[in-house]
C-alpha cells in the first residue's frame, strides 16, 4: 500500500462525486455525501477542513467502498 495523499474536504468531494456521490446536505463544517445503490444507500460525513488527517481520511475511503490507490500519491 502507498502512502495517503494530504488531501482537503474539498479534493475529497470532488474525488468521491467523480465516482457517483453527490451532496444531499452539510451540518456544520462536515458536508454529507450519498451514493445510491440498487439495495442500500452508502453515506459518507466529509469535514470540510483545508487538511484531512489520515485516519479520518481512511475511514472515508473504508466507508465509501472505493479503492485505496485513488488517494494514494
Amino acid at each position: 500500500m502507498g502512502k495517503l495523499r494530504v488531501l482537503s474536504g474539498k479534493e475529497v468531494c470532488l474525488i468521491l462525486m467523480a465516482h457517483g456521490f453527490e451532496q444531499v446536505r452539510q451540518k456544520g463544517s462536515h458536508l454529507i455525501m450519498q451514493k445510491q445503490l440498487d439495495s442500500m444507500t452508502i453515506t459518507v460525513p466529509v469535514p470540510q477542513h483545508k487538511e484531512i488527517k489520515s485516519g479520518t481520511l481512511a475511514s472515508i475511503i473504508r466507508q465509501a467502498q472505493i479503492s485505496r490507490v485513488v488517494f494514494e500519491s
